[in-house]
C-alpha cells in the first residue's frame, strides 16, 4: 500500500512559497553565518546544549572529529534512489551522509558513521564541489544527513555552490534533535524539512539515544519546521519545499506511534507528509536490548496505517515490511546501498 497525494501549493500554510533563485539562498547564508559562528563559539546547535567552544577544535556530545571549523566529518555521497519517492523524483536524492552524531541510538543502521570510525574531514570547498557535482548528475535535490553538527562548514558550502549555480531544494535530514536556535538560521535556506519524531516518551529517549528531554526538544523543532516550510510542494514529482516527518515504528510500541499520531493531529499538522517506516531491524546494539530484538507485524503496521488515515492525514508514505533489508547501508562500500554482490 502507498497512501500518498500530491498537494496543491495553493493550500501550503506558513511562509508562502517563494522560487529563491541561487543568489538569493546565497544573500540569506551570508546573512547568518555571522550569527551562527558565535553560536558555534558556546554549542547551542541541538538540545544537549554543550556549550563547548567548537571555533575551537572542542568536541561536544556529537563527537565531531574534523579538523577545525571549515571543515566536516564526511563519509560518503550519491544518488540515493531509495529515499521516500517525493525525494527521489526521476534523478534520485544527491545525498551526502556526515560522519558523528548527537544521538547514540543502540539500533542505528548507519552506526558505521554515526558511532564509528568511518568518515574523513574534508574542506567545505571540496563538499560545496560535490554539491555541484550532483546536481550535474541529475539529483533532484542535496539531501544532508545529520548536518547538525557540522551546519557551519555545511553553509559555507552551499554558500560556494549556490555562488556558482548550484539551483537545488536544500534537505536537512535530522534526527529531530535541534535547537529552535538553530532552526531560525536556517529558515530560507533549508527548503525540505526531513526529521525523525523517534520518541514519545522521555524514557525512551534515555534508554535507546542518551537523550531523555528527546520528545521535548523534538517536538516545538518540528513544530517550527511546519511553521517555516508548511505542508509538502511538488513540482514535476518531486519536492520543491515542504516538510516530512519520519516515524520509524519500533517493536513493542517503543516508539509510542499512535501518540505520535494523535500529537501531529493536535498540533493541526495532518497536511503534513508522514513517512511510516517499517524497515526496523535489530541492527548495532539492539540485540542487547530484550524488547528491540522482534520486529513489527504486518498486521501491527495494517493498523497504525488505517489509524492513520482514519485520524485523517492524507499524505502518507509507506513501506513494505520486507523493506529492511533494502535500506540497509554498508560505508564500506564506495556506494554504501548498492546491493550485495
Amino acid at each position: 500500500m502507498h497512501v500518498y497525494a500530491y498537494l496543491d501549493p495553493t493550500e501550503a500554510i506558513g511562509t508562502p512559497m517563494v522560487q529563491s533563485s541561487d543568489m538569493i539562498k546565497a544573500r540569506r547564508i551570508e546573512t547568518v553565518l555571522p550569527g551562527l559562528y558565535e553560536m558555534m563559539r558556546a554549542c547551542c546547535a541541538c538540545g544537549h546544549r554543550c556549550g563547548v567552544d567548537r571555533t575551537g577544535n572542542a568536541k561536544g556530545f556529537c563527537n565531531t572529529s574534523a579538523k577545525d571549523l571549515h571543515h566536516a566529518a564526511y563519509a560518503s555521497h550519491t544518488l540515493h534512489f531509495g529515499e521516500e519517492p517525493p525525494l527521489v523524483g526521476r534523478g534520485g536524492s544527491g545525498t551526502g551522509f556526515f560522519a558523528g552524531c548527537n544521538l547514540r541510538c543502540v539500533f542505528c543502521q548507519n552506526h558505521q558513521i554515526s558511532q564509528g570510525e568511518l568518515g574523513e574531514s574534508i574542506h567545505y570547498a571540496d563538499l560545496a564541489r560535490i554539491f555541484l557535482e550532483l546536481q550535474d548528475q541529475g539529483a533532484e535535490n542535496i539531501n544532508l544527513v545529520t548536518p547538525t553538527h557540522y551546519i557551519y562548514p555545511i553553509l559555507e558550502a552551499l554558500l560556494e555552490a549556490c555562488q556558482k549555480g548550484l539551483n537545488l531544494p536544500i534537505v536537512y535530514n535530522t534526527n529531530g534533535y535541534e535547537s529552535i536556535e538553530l532552526l531560525g538560521m536556517l529558515q530560507h535556506i533549508v527548503d525540505v524539512y526531513l526529521p525523525d519524531m523517534k520518541y514519545m516518551e522521555a524514557a525512551h529517549g534515555l534508554a535507546y539515544s542518551r537523550a531523555e528531554d528527546y520528545p521535548s526538544v523534538a517536538k516545538p523543532a518540528i513544530r517550527e519546521m511546519y511553521r517555516q516550510v508548511g505542508p509538502l510542494v511538488m513540482e514535476d514529482g518531486a519536492a520543491k519545499r515542504g516538510l516530512i516527518v519520519r516515524h520509524l515504528i519500533l517493536p513493542n510500541n517503543l516508539s509510542n506511534t499512535y501518540d505520535f499520531l494523535l500529537w501531529m493531529r493536535d498540533e493541526q499538522m495532518e497536511q503534513a507528509t508522514v513517512s511510516l517506516m517499517s524497515q526496523y531491524s535489530p541492527q548495532f546494539k539492539a540485540r542487547d536490548y530484550p524488547e528491540l530484538r522482534g520486529r513489527i507485524s504486518r498486521n501491527e503496521y495494517r493498523e497504525i496505517v488505517k489509524y492513520a488515515v482514519d485520524l485523517g492525514f492524507e499524505h502518507l508514505l509507506t513501506q513494505g515490511l520486507d523493506s529492511s533489508a533494502v535500506y540497509l547501508p554498508d560505508f564500506r562500500r564506495d556506494l554504501p546501498f548498492a546491493p550485495d554482490s
